[in-house]
């Protein structure tokens, strides 16, 4: 991770999610073992400071921010237009904004059709969909599964709720994740500077992996 260390690293996250600032004050917590100044700052307090600057409570410059949040709701709040042109440096960066974006899964598609990783995936006006039996229509920035619908000749089976849609769908064709007993199984993987750092486990009744969704303890031994 590059920065400078010498700065206070902000936590941020929501003020009404209890979950959140618990996994935020986690996170400052292991920073502060390690030597890290840091300081909490919920999203909607952060402010505008003279110069283009984002600010605390206090009208301290944020120079380096972790925020639990995710970018397109970012792009919304009212400091948005001081996201490119301020100092602060942002863990995660500002292009992790392109691989939470669902449309990514359409752009790959076209530039590796038939790729033995890829579901072939289109945008929900595109006439091609016609083509796919069972498909799984996505938002395109949800989150824990909100907003998904699962079809299967071409009728609506399953549906989770949620906020999102508002900003488009796409419709990618449908895998079965893998069923051990009664629970469907999803792994999330982590690359560090393009090298595999680890995985999480999750798996529940529903296709459909959500918020709630069980989290498996897990060990690989060499």
């Amino acid at each position: 991770m590059k920065g400078d260390f010498s700065k206070t690293l902000y936590f941020s996250c929501v003020k009404d999610s209890d979950e959140d600032r618990g996994t935020v004050q986690y996170l400052q917590d292991c920073a502060e073992q390690a030597g890290l100044s840091c300081e909490f700052v919920y999203i909607e307090d952060i402010g505008h400071g003279e110069g283009g600057c984002l600010t605390d409570l206090n009208d301290y410059v944020i120079e380096w921010l972790f925020k639990l949040y995710p970018w397109e709701f970012m792009f919304m709040e009212a400091y948005a237009p001081l996201i490119l042109s301020s100092p602060t440096q942002f863990l995660e960066p500002l292009w992790k904004a392109v691989l939470s974006n669902k449309a990514l899964l359409v752009m790959l598609w076209q530039l590796f059709p038939d790729h033995p990783n890829l579901l072939p995936a289109y945008f929900d006006d595109d006439p091609r969909i016609k083509s796919l039996q069972n498909y799984v229509r996505k938002p395109i920035f949800s989150r824990e599964g909100c907003n998904i619908e699962l079809y299967r000749q071409s009728k609506p089976v399953v549906q989770a709720p949620g906020p999102y849609g508002e900003e488009g769908f796409i419709v990618q064709d449908f895998q079965a994740l893998p069923k051990f007993g009664s629970a469907y199984t999803l792994i999330g993987s982590w690359l560090v500077d393009d090298q595999p750092a680890g995985i999480g486990i999750r798996e529940d009744a529903s296709l459909i992996t959500q918020d709630l969704s069980r989290f498996l303890p897990h060990v690989i031994q060499g």
